[in-house]
């Protein structure tokens, strides 16, 4: 192994993802709609990874949902080869989480849109659960040799037990299965908080400021592909259009 190239030749070109919790038809829905749309439209990511969905599919070609209770969706540039879901047991609201494996222009790409059900404050135990489900799923469906990306809500913050079983600080849900974090990785340096007090759609819940929402990356492949590059919140301020914010990354593909 070359230890000063152990990936060989850094790969330049990007894949641009986002991930979005656009909250159902909750609230003004169709002003909302309006704003998800303008959004999306001005940031041109290749692959939507949706929670909540509504069933628009924002102009893209290439799209699959969710059927448990369609809580996921994947919307992509490029076309879907194969999908699969998941149901993730544990407390009283499941999780799910949809896979999907895309025909990329250099190589496949399989992106994991996941909603994570257990949301309260107390229900940890519950999305441990659900995390180890997930885990799972993914060492069950995905290759190592292709750039694997899980996206989505996990109504924890990146101290919480879950989510340090998730980026290789505590002991993986299935051995072998970590992720990096796009945010600590490729971000402002900022606390990055997706569940905001700043957000009026979010306000009225009355929880603490929080990261809630991920772009995780496996380990990366040749070419660094999968790594984190660039980080970014976005859907904030006048573009707010959910009680979620969204996360925009951008990765070596």
């Amino acid at each position: 192994m070359n230890w000063e190239e152990p990936y060989g030749p850094m790969i330049d070109t990007r894949v641009r993802l986002l991930t979005w919790n656009v909250w159902g038809e909750y609230g003004p829905y169709a002003e909302r709609a309006e704003r998800i749309e303008k959004v999306i439209g001005e940031l041109a990511p290749d692959v939507v990874a949706l929670q909540e969905p509504t069933g628009r599919t924002f102009g893209y070609e290439h799209t699959a949902v969710a059927s448990e209770k369609s809580s996921c969706a994947l919307l992509s540039r490029w076309p879907i080869m194969r999908s699969e879901e998941r149901h993730l047991p544990g407390g009283a609201l499941p999780g799910s989480a949809l896979f999907c494996e895309l025909a990329g222009p250099r190589g496949p790409l399989q992106v994991f849109s996941v909603m994570i059900g257990a949301f309260r404050l107390d229900e940890s135990e519950a999305r441990h659960m659900q995390v180890r489900a997930l885990t799972a799923f993914v060492g069950e469906v995905a290759s190592r040799r292709c750039p694997t990306v899980v996206c989505g809500d996990f109504n924890a913050p990146p101290d919480s037990d879950e989510i340090r079983m998730l980026t290789g600080r505590s002991a993986p849900g299935t051995p072998g299965v970590v992720f990096y974090d796009a945010w600590e990785i490729a971000g402002d340096g900022g606390p990055g908080y997706t569940w905001s007090n700043a957000n009026p759609w979010a306000r009225a819940g009355l929880y603490p400021d929080r990261r809630f929402d991920y772009v995780l990356s496996a380990w990366p492949r040749a070419g660094g592909a999968g790594h984190p590059v660039r980080c970014e919140v976005v859907g904030t301020g006048p573009q707010t259009a959910s009680d979620h914010y969204a996360v925009l990354a951008e990765l070596r593909y």
